[in-house]
């Protein structure tokens, strides 16, 4: 009976384990392993929007979603500036407000340099909004909303809920103060994507606890900046960050992903690939059980010596040692260490690290383009 008791025991374990892989995709492209041919692989992935409309090498239609489709076929530009006289709008809350409920086309509001101190919502009925910026001059958005006054994921200084939404060279910034570890109600969100098929490029977010609420939805980062102390990347989305820093400022323990995935039927997680973890200290974790089925993976990555060298932590859910997906594949660093690694955390092997490795992690083949050449 014992024999069988294990038997069932281990079976279990190997399904669970299955359950908590994403699926597959043999015909997938795979981030390569040699940074230098990054580019060519984005190029290859995220074809500009006439590229979709044509053939691939094979003869088969390259299909958008149809949805985005049709508005990308209508693009319209609005501009912001501290100066209306040379712009449209001189806020971008009134940009957004121009915006029509229910919006069908692709908007892109041209925000000119500068700090444009406003707490904004694009709320769900505004779809296909790009915030657009220039990389020499880019603005920055910046509020100072805290848990205790707003509730957490309220205190956003942007709070991003309709589908669709892309924002390029933009700093969204937090300027709550550092929090002590004696006060409560002191998380101050920078930016919180809650839309599906939303894209980051060239940007920043900038707080310190809670700074990126990656709440739910898929999306994608590159070429991104990430600054904080604990769990200063969390929520519940599907995505992938390429090529992007991520700076620990924690004068203490710091942590920098709070993944909220709880069960198994939720595809969420996020993947980090080529990215760089950098900062002060040696006490950050990669991530910590915020919920009890968190998935967290880091692929060729570079790991500082920031990293505390146990790499993971279950915090208040040390239930979830069984459950937790945090997965490494060939990172390099003195972070990167698997001495003294937490026994749940996985080195993965080439097989299970496939699912994480291609734009089909988050589906973007279907509706990621690249920005705008303005």
């Amino acid at each position: 009976m014992k024999r069988i008791s294990s038997l069932i025991s281990s079976l279990s374990i190997a399904i669970l384990a299955l359950q908590l892989l994403p699926t597959a995709n043999s015909h997938a492209k795979l981030v390569p392993i040699e940074y230098s041919k990054l580019r060519s692989w984005v190029s290859d992935n995220i074809k500009d929007f006439n590229r979709h409309k044509s053939e691939d090498s094979e003869g088969t239609p390259i299909v958008l979603d149809e949805r985005l489709v049709a508005a990308e076929d209508g693009v319209r530009v609005i501009t912001v500036a501290k100066n209306s006289t040379v712009a449209d709008f001189e806020t971008i809350t009134d940009a957004i407000n121009s915006v029509p409920v229910n919006n069908t086309a692709r908007r892109i509001i041209w925000i000119r340099g500068g700090e444009y101190w406003e707490k904004i919502t694009v709320n769900v009925s505004k779809p296909f909004i790009t915030l657009y910026g220039e990389a020499a001059d880019m603005p920055m958005i910046v509020f100072n909303g805290t848990a205790s006054v707003y509730g957490t994921i309220y205190s956003a200084t942007v709070a991003v809920e309709s589908d669709y939404f892309m924002a390029v060279n933009v700093v969204f910034l937090n300027a709550a103060p550092m929090p002590d570890v004696n006060i409560t109600g002191a998380q101050a969100v920078a930016m919180r994507i809650s839309g599906d098929k939303a894209a980051f490029y060239n940007c920043k977010f900038v707080g310190f606890q809670d700074t990126l609420c990656d709440d739910r939805g898929r999306h994608f980062f590159k070429d991104c900046y990430v600054v904080g102390t604990v769990d200063f990347i969390f929520g519940n989305g599907k995505s992938l960050y390429l090529n992007t820093t991520i700076e620990s400022v924690a004068n203490e323990t710091g942590v920098i992903t709070a993944q909220g995935r709880e069960n198994t039927e939720e595809e969420s997680g996020f993947t980090f690939i080529h990215c760089n973890l950098t900062g002060i200290g040696n006490n950050t974790y990669l991530g910590r059980a915020w919920k009890v089925r968190p998935r967290v993976v880091f692929a060729y990555t570079y790991m500082g010596s920031i990293i505390n060298g146990a790499g993971w932590s279950t915090g208040k859910h040390p239930e979830s040692n069984e459950t937790a997906y945090y997965g490494e594949y060939m990172c390099k660093g003195p972070g990167a260490s698997s001495d003294g690694r937490v026994k749940y955390a996985k080195l993965l092997s080439e097989e299970e690290a496939k699912p994480f490795l291609s734009m089909t992690y988050i589906n973007g083949n279907k509706w990621l383009i690249p920005p705008p050449n303005l």
